[in-house]
């Protein structure tokens, strides 16, 4: 049985990078261009009767900033997976927009590889994990840390601690519920009474509180604290 393609849309106002990008990504397996766009207004015009399944999009677009461009996305379109293909390493940026609902972020100085990578993560739902990634869920540790000192919050138990290191390990709420013997409705309630206790508002809020507290071991499968 085929497998459908997923639908790219790119947004990049520099017109060489756009169509040189669009011709490398035509050429993978699995991946259909379906929208090339050089500005927000453009792609939102466009989005309203093209079927997309993850936007590419640059950092900084005439008209709006990548945080509003994002924001926008994430009110209009839900179920569009967001991709930010930058040159700017800016940590503060970055975790303001992993706050805002952008699945992955890739320099531009990476290998194409790695963007194919992380198209093909975040087509199944995933968060792609990379080391700009990691890296602007550790950049605002300190300001938290501060923060929960002055408002301390009530501590996790042993299963919610397991439930944030098998989100980290990007396991879906069936497989959750199937290594906790749980219902995945369980799941579910466990995933938002955890967020309502520290105070997060998505899952990069959970793995943020996750990280700060030492509680998922990254660069492991496996689940335990970081030593």
């Amino acid at each position: 049985m085929p497998i459908n393609p997923t639908n790219i849309a790119i947004v990049d106002d520099h017109a060489l990078f756009r169509k040189t990008l669009k011709n490398y990504l035509s050429e993978q397996k699995g991946i259909n261009i379906v929208i090339e766009a050089a500005d927000m207004r453009d792609l939102l015009s466009r989005l309203q009767n093209t079927p997309t399944d993850v936007v590419i999009m640059d950092l900084f677009l005439p008209g709006l900033n990548g945080n509003e461009a994002v924001k926008t996305m994430r009110s209009e379109y839900q179920g569009v997976k967001i991709l930010v293909l930058s040159m700017s390493l800016d940590l503060d940026l970055i975790s303001d927009l992993l706050d805002s609902g952008i699945h992955g972020y890739i320099s531009k100085s990476d290998e194409p590889e790695n963007l194919v990578q992380a198209i093909r993560t975040v087509s199944e739902n995933q968060l792609y994990h990379n080391k700009i990634f990691t890296e602007a869920l550790y950049w605002n540790k300190q300001n938290n840390i501060r923060s929960h000192a002055e408002n301390p919050l009530a501590p996790l138990n042993e299963r919610e601690k397991k439930i944030l290191q098998l989100i980290w390990e990007e396991k879906s709420n069936k497989e959750i519920a199937d290594d906790l013997f749980l219902g995945i409705r369980s799941v579910e309630k466990i995933r938002q009474d955890i967020k309502e206790k520290i105070g997060a508002k998505s899952t990069i809020g959970l793995l943020k509180y996750a990280i700060e507290k030492r509680i998922i071991g990254i660069g492991s499968r496996s689940p335990g604290l970081i030593r």
